[in-house]
């Protein structure tokens, strides 16, 4: 919560004192895939262009005549209808950091500490601003863990100039194989499980005898920092405790979904927007790259089998689910979907079968929230280089969202030293 001497019934009390403005979506789920998903094996396959720039993997049609997709996304091929692929994304930056700044946020990095109030708010932390949950529901969460780029974590998750009332609360997926490769958590991340499996929580002494090992439990919840005391009411009150315990749901979905981290965390955005959530943000890979091993979309080397036998098909599985779920539950027009990630992959192969960062032209894509589906915007040219058409930034991308939202992209807000700050500065894309 971080805003020195706000109790908790204040900050509530003053958050319901906030108009949010009219909006389309009613929640969002934003997709990560740290490390940078490659364009030509996933939404912008390049059949026609040389053997050495197109790779080892073909391409297939889609529900959505004359757009296909990478042959390992079958099942999301079947759900083109539902998505509006963007083939014509750029920027500059070519490490992993300021590329995943200027995607998280819009803008570019200002080379500030990771919760530094220098920076600026994530996407997450921008939308959860116009949102007022009920007491005991964060505006945010996002999970299963945070961006690390070797050892290092990564600006551009949390609240920025807003303050620190407006960082996405990190919690951890409860269940799923995990990600193989490194998974650090360094943020006091929310970790419910243990709380809902002894199933005895009745009132806050009974908690903090759960928390820290704490000596005096009179003193215990006085001594917790803002972040935990949001945890500790979560816990007791909020729709969030339940909405967080997967074992609730019913076998079938579950098992849709994949029984990998991957899967069960975007099972876990479903229930926790539905639960009253405004934002959830996952991230659907390893959190370190450490040098682009383990289950992360840094593909520098062994790209092909990597993408063919792990990444793309616990992707395929997992995003499909989703938009399955979101549907059978008419809840996909009050959603806005959007996937994200780092930049793009180099055209050629290089000497360890890897392909390598490219921020001159990558693809996201969005589902739901009023977006029309079954289409795809902009083009990169015949060897997928660069864009052919229809150019547009990280800040499009983020004023379509924020129209999906219902939100201003040119609305003016105020840093906590009263400093008046545009939302975004690019234009939204017409997907609608």
């Amino acid at each position: 919560m971080g805003l020195a001497g706000l109790t908790l019934p204040t900050y509530f009390k003053a958050t319901a004192s906030t108009t949010a403005p009219q909006r389309k979506a009613k929640s969002c789920i934003i997709v990560y895939t740290w490390g940078g998903m490659s364009h030509y094996e996933s939404f912008d396959p390049k059949p026609e262009a040389p053997a050495e720039i197109r790779g080892e993997f073909k391409h297939i049609k889609t529900a959505t005549p004359g757009i296909h997709f990478c042959e390992h996304l079958p099942m999301l091929a079947k759900h083109s209808d539902k998505l509006a692929i963007v083939r014509s994304v750029h920027h500059k930056h070519g490490g992993h950091g300021s590329a995943m700044y200027v995607n998280m946020t819009g803008h570019n990095p200002v080379g500030a500490k990771p919760k530094s109030t220098k920076n600026w708010p994530s996407l997450a932390s921008m939308m959860s601003y116009f949102h007022n949950p009920a007491a005991g529901t964060p505006r945010a969460i996002r999970m299963p863990y945070s961006m690390f780029d070797n050892g290092g974590q990564q600006s551009g998750e949390h609240g920025g100039w807003l303050g620190s009332q407006y960082d996405p609360i990190l919690v951890r997926t409860p269940a799923g194989e995990p990600w193989r490769g490194v998974n650090r958590y360094t943020d006091r991340e929310l970790n419910l499980k243990l709380n809902l499996d002894k199933n005895r929580i009745a009132d806050r002494r009974t908690l903090l005898t759960q928390l820290d090992n704490a000596r005096s439990e009179e003193t215990a919840y006085e001594q917790l920092d803002h972040y935990s005391r949001m945890a500790a009411d979560m816990l007791l009150g909020s729709p969030v405790r339940d909405a967080y315990d997967l074992e609730k749901e019913d076998p079938k979905i579950r098992h849709m979904y994949g029984d990998h981290m991957g899967g069960q965390s975007l099972l876990l955005a479903r229930r926790l927007v539905e639960a009253g959530v405004p934002v959830v943000q996952t991230l659907l890979s390893a959190s370190d790259l450490a040098g682009g091993s383990g289950d992360n979309w840094d593909t520098h080397r062994n790209h092909f089998p990597k993408m063919k036998d792990r990444l793309l098909p616990v992707f395929d599985r997992s995003v499909s689910a989703l938009l399955t779920d979101l549907e059978m539950r008419g809840m996909l027009e009050e959603t806005l979907v959007i996937f994200l990630t780092d930049f793009g992959r180099t055209p050629k192969v290089n000497g360890n079968g890897g392909r390598d960062h490219y921020p001159n032209v990558y693809s996201l894509a969005y589902a739901g929230g009023g977006i029309q589906g079954g289409q795809v915007y902009g083009a990169s040219n015949k060897k997928g280089t660069e864009p052919a058409a229809g150019a547009c930034s990280p800040a499009d991308i983020h004023a379509t969202a924020f129209r999906a939202m219902g939100i201003d992209p040119r609305t003016e807000l105020h840093d906590q030293l009263d400093r008046p700050f545009q939302l975004c500065d690019g234009n939204p894309l017409p997907l609608f």
